[in-house]
């Protein structure tokens, strides 16, 4: 199963059709969205082609295909347009052997992660900055933003295929690659 993992869309149509393009494009089976999905927040600026209920027909229509978890801008009154859940704090999923912690990552994320165990993945958005690493037997990855990137990062996603972990740009263009080892 390949899966596709973004987030931080923060209620931008025209990134949120890129990155269903790119999920179209990369055939993944699932989309796992980090949260942030409507709303962008009192800390970031209008992002281009801000239009939230644009972008919750664009995920409805796709709503099969998507698992998603809570962000701190998410709220209760966005779950009333999205015919997905998005209100979890988080989600536990496996790849291969190892477990997968999904969170948006503003309670927990690298600096204060949940309960871990040596060869677990914590998967978190929430800085809009892409991260790969491995500290103390436990990977922390985040895919960094589709629609507000920082620190001079590009708008971008996650793949994970065949035990490979790659993080694209919105054109597709691999950035770097991480492969599990077990």
């Amino acid at each position: 199963m390949k899966w596709m993992i973004a987030s931080d869309i923060h209620g931008s149509a025209g990134f949120c059709r890129q990155m269903l393009a790119r999920f179209d494009e990369e055939r993944a089976d699932r989309l796992l969205l980090l949260g942030d999905i409507l709303y962008h927040g009192p800390r970031n600026d209008l992002p281009e082609g801000y239009a939230p209920r644009e972008v919750a027909e664009l995920l409805n229509a796709r709503r099969e295909k998507l698992l998603c978890v809570r962000g701190n801008c998410d709220a209760e009154v966005d779950q009333m347009v999205l015919n997905f859940p998005i209100l979890a704090d988080y989600a536990v999923l496996t790849a291969g052997e190892r477990l997968v912690y999904a969170t948006h990552g503003h309670r927990y994320g690298p600096a204060n992660p949940p309960p871990l165990s040596p060869g677990d993945i914590l998967l978190s958005g929430h800085t809009h900055i892409p991260e790969c690493r491995e500290e103390n037997g436990i990977l922390f990855l985040n895919p960094g933003s589709v629609s507000l990137p920082k620190n001079q990062s590009s708008n971008s996603y996650l793949t994970l295929s065949e035990g490979v972990f790659a993080l694209h740009d919105l054109s597709g263009k691999v950035l770097s690659e991480y492969r599990l080892s077990r």
